[in-house]
């Protein structure tokens, strides 16, 4: 069997990108949390997620339980898996795990920062940070809803290069994630209004709107000051560096897009 690690601190991403990197590299099953995935799909374990607190989750993870660990062992054999990365916190977990499962051993280690972008583990780390939800690398169907109490909700189907689809993803906020900083839209709206507003070409700020979904992104509606006597192309491009500059100080990552549209101009008396 060849095994790979994939490996990175909690929160960064790995369990949403590890199904499209799985492919790129023609793996066909997956451990992440307790769970064996093949092509796309949970055949066997029980997900760390599941548990009550980080403690218990972690024994989860490691596959420590007797029962659960056999489990996947024997749905190993039946599905004649040949190919096989192992996710964790550390390579030190990933060995561990493959230890456990009695798996050859590892070939390559893969690491987080191969597979996701500065910026989408910032953002990631920043949903984690602020929303307390976990991405498990399975269809929605095969989540046990019961198991949580505050959030279980669609992720996203996942296509390979060629559009053929390799997957689905769940979002859950497990029971164990009680710590996290909610921030409420509003919040953005009036960093985002507050930074446009201040600028010497704004006249007024007429309208935010925020998302926050797969993509981050702004949609700004402005009035600007007569006259313009200046590049007006390069003067929004510089309004879109700042407002960008400013959310990533405040926030701790980066917008996916900044829409601005000027619905007017205004010229601007002296009383």
């Amino acid at each position: 069997m060849n095994v790979y690690s994939l490996s990175g601190p909690s929160g960064t991403g790995k369990s949403t990108s590890a199904l499209v990197f799985a492919h790129k590299i023609g793996v066909e099953a997956l451990i992440d949390d307790g769970l064996l995935i093949v092509n796309g799909v949970k055949v066997a374990g029980i997900s760390a997620k599941f548990e009550k607190n980080t403690i218990t989750a972690v024994r989860r993870a490691i596959f420590t339980d007797d029962v659960h660990r056999e489990e996947v062992k024997k749905a190993l054999d039946t599905y004649k898996v040949q190919s096989i990365l192992v996710i964790g916190t550390s390579d030190k977990m990933t060995k561990t795990i493959a230890r456990q499962l009695e798996l050859d051993p590892i070939e390559k280690y893969y690491y987080v920062e191969d597979v996701r972008s500065p910026k989408e583990i910032a953002k990631a780390r920043f949903i984690r940070q602020t929303q307390g939800k976990h991405v498990m690398p399975i269809p929605y169907r095969q989540v046990e809803q019961n198991f949580f109490k505050r959030l279980v909700q669609k992720g996203k189907e996942i296509f390979s290069s060629k559009r053929e689809k390799i997957g689905e993803t769940t979002i859950v906020r497990p029971d164990f994630q009680q710590e996290y900083i909610a921030i409420d839209r509003h919040v953005y709206v009036q960093l985002l209004t507050y930074c446009c507003a201040k600028q010497n070409i704004v006249y007024k700020v007429e309208q935010v709107q925020f998302n926050f979904g797969e993509l981050a992104q702004a949609t700004i509606t402005l009035q600007l000051k007569l006259p313009i006597n200046y590049s007006l192309p390069d003067r929004l491009y510089e309004l879109q560096k700042t407002i960008q500059a400013e959310f990533s100080q405040h926030f701790g990552y980066e917008l996916d897009a900044i829409h601005l549209h000027i619905k007017s101009v205004v010229i601007k008396r002296k009383s």
